[in-house]
């Protein structure tokens, strides 16, 4: 359910998920087994997160007859944040290998906290389906909101975000941005510290899941 001060937002309180999310948050997890929480998440968020994607009927011969069954008709791009966002856009690949995947390098000046933007890689047609930007922490919100302004300059029209960890700030300032994203998040947590980082957060995930911290 999503708190009633951020509609836009979508947290997943189902037990497994936060049963996965108590060990990636855990300064004892090393960077094998945080990647491979990383990607388990993604994967089960996903589900919920593609619930209004559109479908069709088609007509599907089982071994034992003919039935109407449906397919996601649409496009579908992945969009992940580089470098953090990589192994949760595995994850969902793992349930979608149908889809496309996009590229964005954002990275955070320490001093101004503002996005800098060193890759983009897109495809042309981004208005064909929906588009799944992918980044684990969602903390002052700058780099979601860039993100997704690049998207909808590159023509994408059916917009949502999956992030791990959510900062209150982080989801009120891209709610202001980008009133018509929804955010879907394993947490939503208390607040930033003074340098911007998300308390009690998970660490730099980026850092963590390459074990560069």
């Amino acid at each position: 359910m999503s708190p009633e001060t951020h509609p836009n937002l979508v947290v997943f309180d189902h037990p497994l998920i936060q049963h996965k999310m108590a060990y990636l948050r855990d300064v004892s997890t090393s960077h094998r087994p945080f990647r491979a929480l990383l990607y388990q998440i993604a994967g089960l968020m996903v589900f919920e997160v593609t619930r209004s994607f559109p479908t069709s009927v088609a007509r599907v011969q089982t071994p034992l007859e003919v039935i109407d069954a449906r397919r996601i008709t649409a496009k579908i791009t992945v969009v992940p944040v580089l470098r953090a966002g990589l192994c949760m856009a595995e994850g969902i690949l793992e349930m979608m290998p149908e889809a496309r995947v996009g590229h964005l390098g954002l990275s955070r000046d320490e001093q101004t906290l503002r996005p800098v933007v060193y890759l983009r890689k897109l495809p042309h047609d981004l208005n064909a389906g929906p588009v799944v930007l992918v980044d684990p922490m969602l903390a002052t919100g700058g780099s979601a909101i860039q993100a997704l302004t690049i998207l909808k300059e590159a023509g994408a029209t059916d917009l949502r975000m999956i992030c791990l960890v959510a900062a209150p700030e982080g989801v009120q300032h891209l709610a202001s941005a980008h009133p018509d994203v929804r955010i879907y998040s394993a947490a939503l947590d208390r607040q930033l510290n003074e340098r911007g980082f998300i308390l009690p957060g998970l660490g730099d995930a980026g850092d963590r899941m390459y074990g560069t911290v």
